[in-house]
């Protein structure tokens, strides 16, 4: 009987034959001539619905339509909250995120990095003076326009914008008396954020008023200053302020009465070249810039590279200009400490 190799096979083998494997001829048998030979060939069954069909491997699968179904999507709560403003705050310096309520009991010192953030007026009065022993002189004196000064803005139209912005403030300075510790002190302090602390006649004339309420009453003056210089607005009425301030000055020292100049960042220009300068005790935080003009308007003047730190508080002292650089929190306990130096020294004198 012969077998599947030996035996030819005349007829042809249909294309869609269903079968799992299936033989197709090879001509040119080299062993046996005239005879075919056979290759098994694996196909691969298709089944589709109600027809079998049967196709080589190697031949592409039909172009057919697929839809795909999308999931849906499921929508619930966000856990993402949103954070209201005025609860953190950024260090400048080490870009540290602060709780604002940790941070106004720090005094506005970063507790990683100790940069000292600007505090108002009232606030760092609040943390002087002991509690309801401040008396506030001159609380309604306000500038006016005696120039009518226009540019991209009229002086008017900032004055009311500033006192709306801070309704507490009507200047750049408050001023008063009160009490550090037992002593009773005539106490000034300037706020940075009403024009930049600039000085204008009333802030002028309130500190001339307050060195000469402390002149009378025989009491120490103390003063904070923060400033961007004179006003421009103002003109000549704002640089008379400087020979006024440090006139008031003269005659407190002629009784033999301390002033306590602290400076604080920022501090320039016209304060810093008047009454700022001329106290008997100068302190100032840790590093607040100081000086009378820029450090880039002096480097474009001069045509020469500054050294490292120039106008800092740290830099001055080192050449003399600064007595002691005092962190805010220590502030309070330093002040008690000199006027109980100065007020010992007062008693000796005239004993």
């Amino acid at each position: 009987m012969p077998t599947a190799l030996s035996t030819k096979r005349s007829e042809p083998i249909p294309a869609l034959a269903k079968f799992h494997c299936g033989w197709y001829p090879l001509p040119n048998n080299p062993h046996q001539p005239g005879v075919g030979s056979y290759m098994q060939t694996k196909v691969i069954r298709k089944k589709s619905i109600g027809v079998d069909s049967v196709e080589p491997s190697l031949t592409p699968p039909p172009a057919t339509e697929t839809t795909f179904l999308l999931k849906p999507k499921i929508v619930g709560k966000s856990k993402k909250r949103d954070i209201p403003e005025g609860l953190w705050s950024k260090c400048p310096r080490c870009d540290s995120l602060i709780y604002d309520r940790e941070l106004d009991d720090n005094l506005k010192v970063c507790p990683k990095c100790q940069n000292h953030f600007v505090i108002s007026a009232r606030e760092r009065i609040h943390s002087l003076v002991e509690t309801c022993t401040f008396e506030e002189i001159d609380a309604t004196m306000e500038s006016v326009d005696i120039l009518k000064f226009t540019g991209v803005a009229s002086y008017e139209s900032k004055l009311a914008a500033y006192k709306k912005k801070s309704s507490l403030l009507k200047d750049a300075v408050v001023t008063g008396i009160g009490t550090i510790g037992t002593h009773r002190v005539a106490l000034g302090v300037m706020d940075f954020a009403f024009l930049g602390g600039s000085m204008g006649s009333v802030v002028g004339e309130k500190l001339t008023r307050l060195i000469e309420a402390g002149t009378d009453r025989g009491l120490p003056v103390i003063i904070f200053s923060t400033s961007g210089g004179a006003r421009m607005y103002e003109g000549m009425f704002s640089l008379m302020q400087m020979a006024k301030t440090c006139g008031a000055l003269g005659y407190h020292a002629k009784q033999r009465l301390p002033y306590i100049s602290v400076l604080i960042n920022p501090c320039y220009a016209g304060v810093m070249a008047s009454y700022a300068s001329v106290g008997d005790l100068i302190l100032a935080e840790p590093d607040a810039m100081i000086g009378f003009a820029g450090p880039r308007v002096i480097r474009d003047t001069t045509q020469a590279d500054l050294p490292e730190g120039f106008q800092t508080a740290e830099f001055l002292q080192q050449h003399g200009l600064i007595d002691a650089i005092v962190h805010r929190k220590d502030m309070r306990a330093r002040l008690i400490y000199y006027l109980d130096f100065f007020g010992a020294a007062r008693r000796k004198a005239s004993a």
